[in-house]
């Protein structure tokens, strides 16, 4: 039986890549959910969508020969029956015997040349050319149609981005809004993508959730349906809440405060900086109110409290080359980051046995080669190569655990991108590691509750107000939505 851990149902949680929702739409068939009906449910979900938002107006809806032109001359027929003054423009005719060709059929109204003139006499051009699973870039006479428009909405997916990814595929065009089916898809989520696709609209079409039993999806759009923070008991005490140590170096010394300061704030019961040889003094002068030790590390290796460990911000290169190897034969769960990544430059091996890595774009690189266009792929790779949950920092982070599990952020403020903040998040980790958190979960939340601090601190923020911030912004004292989608 597989014992891969599972996420709770949530249609906004659970993202489909394009081949999913294929075989999805597949499996809806044997459940007595017909192509013809899904189609007319999509295009009466997009006409509801285009309605709420926009006032009656000369439209063209651009179809192409597959599903998604289908969904779009169900959407022409439903908004002509309101009034609106449509008319259709086909990339090419759908397969005969085909749902999009009974669709096509059905569309009485004006069908006018596919071309960049007639997108730019239009008020609204509605893109319903290919959808989330284009398979080739999108060719440059169809995309300079589709820039032509004066205001696009997009069916599925802006037409050029790829579903699976996010990538443009040769060129995209900027959507207001994009209306999507059953499950969002990572392209929805992934950046360029999520910046092309404006507001993201998830509409349930009555294509049956039974068949995600078959599909078992693994990728998730980060939030609290995935993961709880721990509470504490009533009876609890600091040294049932865990214990963090942070290593710190002895120039860069605030890296290792903010990280211990994150802890502390993310409700681990003891934080200590274990200082290097000289630092003590400056640590315990900037860091109030957490422990500063100048033992060495392999002592402090003796107190078996001392299960959660960070090694790398600020810690400079060498003194992480030194000190991970005895972390992890140790067997301690250890936060890498940082100068971790500059010390196993070109050896992933090397970090095999850290319970989370947090490495930014560079970083990743620097340690695994470039990441390439499929991202939640070769996060996916590097967790599995390293046997650790890996973060992919940027602001679409990217969580990964070694079963296969991968969770895709969307909350994080574009001011987060401010040094230290990094820093930050790996307390974050270390402390919810040290509560009890399975690895991947931690990780997970600690992203999620990252973001919400930085929105909660608000533009301008430094990374010195995040730990401040997290009292605010932890589930259920801060609820949001998720950004981006409805």
């Amino acid at each position: 039986m597989d014992s891969t851990p599972r996420a709770p149902r949530d249609a906004l949680a659970e993202l489909l890549n394009p081949a999913q929702m294929a075989r999805a739409d597949a499996l809806a068939a044997t459940l007595g959910a017909a192509g013809a009906a899904l189609m007319e449910a999509a295009g009466r979900a997009v006409a509801r969508a285009v309605v709420a938002r926009i006032e009656p107006c000369r439209t063209l809806v651009l179809c192409g020969p597959g599903n998604n032109g289908g969904d779009g001359y169900v959407t022409a027929r439903l908004l002509a029956q309101r009034g609106w003054p449509v008319a259709v423009a086909a990339l090419a005719v759908p397969r005969p015997g085909s749902d999009a060709a009974a669709a096509a059929r059905a569309w009485r109204g004006p069908i006018v040349p596919f071309n960049a003139s007639e997108a730019a006499r239009a008020a609204l051009v509605i893109d319903a050319v290919f959808g989330a699973g284009l398979a080739r870039d999108v060719a440059p006479e169809i995309a300079a149609v589709l820039a032509a428009a004066r205001r696009r909405i997009a069916i599925d997916m802006p037409s050029g981005i790829d579903g699976a990814t996010g990538a443009i595929r040769g060129a995209a065009a900027q959507a207001i809004a994009t209306i999507t089916f059953f499950r969002r898809k990572p392209g929805h989520l992934l950046l360029p993508g999520r910046m092309v696709c404006g507001e993201t609209i998830l509409a349930d079409i009555g294509l049956p959730a039974a068949v995600l039993a078959t599909i078992r999806p693994a990728t998730f759009a980060n939030s609290p349906a995935l993961w709880s923070l721990p509470t504490r008991a009533p009876d609890g005490h600091k040294y049932r809440s865990g214990d963090v140590t942070i290593l710190g170096g002895a120039t860069m010394t605030g890296a290792a405060r903010l990280a211990a300061a994150a802890a502390r704030r993310a409700g681990a019961g003891l934080v200590t900086i274990a200082a290097a040889p000289g630092a003590g003094a400056i640590y315990r002068a900037g860091a109030p109110g957490t422990i500063v030790s100048d033992e060495p590390v392999s002592a402090l290796l003796a107190d078996s409290r001392r299960q959660v460990w960070v090694c790398g911000p600020g810690l400079g290169a060498a003194d992480a080359a030194a000190a991970l190897p005895v972390l992890l034969a140790a067997r301690r769960a250890v936060v890498a980051d940082a100068d971790a990544f500059t010390a196993c430059a070109g050896r992933p091996d090397a970090l095999m046995g850290a319970a989370v890595l947090t490495p930014h774009a560079a970083e990743f690189a620097r340690v695994f080669g470039p990441p390439g266009v499929d991202r939640l792929e070769a996060v996916r790779a590097a967790a599995a190569r390293t046997g650790a949950v890996v973060v992919l920092k940027g602001p679409d982070s990217i969580v990964a655990a070694p079963d296969g599990r991968a969770a895709i952020n969307e909350n994080a403020p574009p001011w987060l991108a401010t040094a230290g903040t990094g820093d930050v998040l790996s307390g974050i980790v270390a402390a919810l590691l040290a509560q009890g958190m399975p690895a991947w979960e931690a990780a997970c939340a600690a992203v999620w509750w990252h973001g919400a601090a930085a929105s909660r601190a608000g533009e301008g923020m430094v990374a010195e107000d995040l730990p401040r911030a997290l009292a605010g912004a932890r589930p259920g004292a801060l609820m949001e939505a998720p950004s981006g989608a409805r």
